[in-house]
């Protein structure tokens, strides 16, 4: 098949995560197939992803507007097909890149195993073992298109030359640079702002730290920390997506929940320490390129029905605090033994 295969769309809407996670199999893909072009149907948001990848175009679906719908995902499958499509990647498989199968009727179209059974045995306390990351199984729909991806030896690109902008805002360059990230999607997924902030206490003596966040409400919490404590700078409001990326390849380290800011740093080839609540790295989204003992799991003797959720969304009475049992020193001597 790969020998007809000139061009792959590769499908992948949403959500930040999961974008990011594809950057490191098509950075791998493109390398060691170089005369593959490779156009992603994603958000225009998360463009900035694919800046430094050149076979890479990304081709932003307005899925609120002109694509909405079968009718506007039947338009979309037009404008597409006009790029000289050869196959299609569905690295998403939801009901949107289903009916756009339809419309790609007769081109190779090959959509992901997210593994779904596997996966609710996993939560469901039938197994606890290890499941295939998302990023190998990503790479298994382009095998099955023709394209083994060898990921085992990962490439980056370098950290970015801030700009004077960027410069301004982090201040002194004398201190290595720590993210901390300290949200996510679902308050079960959080570590307790009370035990972040010891956190921040205690690196902040020694290192700069950035702090990004998003809402309006994580903002207000994250300029607190930056007032309270020293070398520490509040980036949320602050950036475009671009120039958070920016700085994001200049850090030392990542300190994350189970959220989108530990993929983005992984995929830039940073070291990420990631927080787990109600979730496990077991479930497969641990980020790319990380050695085990940077996940920090929560307490299971004291909350044996972990992983409870995949996602974050459901969980039993009680377990929403799960990652407190993760103390502050643990996460403090972590860091500082990967810098």
């Amino acid at each position: 098949m790969a020998k007809h295969i000139q061009h792959i769309l590769v499908i992948r809407l949403s959500a930040m995560g999961d974008v990011a996670m594809s950057v490191p199999v098509l950075r791998a893909l493109t390398l060691q197939y170089p005369n593959l072009k490779i156009t992603i149907l994603t958000r225009p948001f998360f463009k900035p992803f694919f800046r430094d990848l050149n076979q890479v175009s990304v081709y932003g679906a307005d899925l609120k507007g002109e694509h909405k719908g079968v009718f506007g995902l039947y338009k979309l499958s037009k404008t597409l097909k006009k790029l000289n499509i050869n196959a299609v990647a569905d690295i998403h498989n939801v009901l949107r890149s289903k009916i756009l199968k339809i419309f790609f009727l007769g081109t190779p179209f090959v959509q992901i195993d997210k593994g779904r059974s596997e996966k609710k045995a996993l939560i469901n306390g039938a197994v606890f073992k290890q499941l295939p990351t998302t990023v190998e199984r990503y790479a298994e729909v382009f095998k099955k298109l023709g394209f083994p991806v060898n990921l085992s030896h990962p490439t980056f690109p370098k950290p970015i030359v801030l700009s004077k902008k960027l410069e301004a805002i982090i201040g002194d360059h004398d201190m290595k640079w720590i993210g901390i990230a300290p949200f996510a999607a679902h308050d079960s997924k959080m570590y307790p702002i009370n035990q972040m902030e010891t956190v921040i206490e205690t690196l902040s003596k020694d290192y700069k730290l950035f702090l990004f966040g998003g809402g309006a409400k994580e903002v207000e919490i994250l300029n607190g920390f930056q007032s309270k404590f020293n070398n520490v700078v509040n980036l949320a409001g602050q950036l475009n997506f671009n120039e958070e990326l920016d700085i994001i390849s200049n850090l030392e380290v990542m300190l994350s929940m189970d959220s989108g800011n530990g993929h983005m740093a992984a995929m830039l080839g940073r070291k990420v320490i990631t927080i787990w609540g109600v979730t496990h790295p077991f479930a497969g989204f641990a980020p790319f390129n990380q050695p085990d003992d940077f996940a920090l799991t929560a307490n299971r003797e004291e909350f044996p029905l972990i992983p409870c959720s995949i996602y974050g969304n459901k969980f039993p009475e009680g377990y929403e605090k799960a990652s407190g049992t993760i103390a502050p020193e643990t996460i403090v001597n972590k860091i500082i033994s990967v810098i």
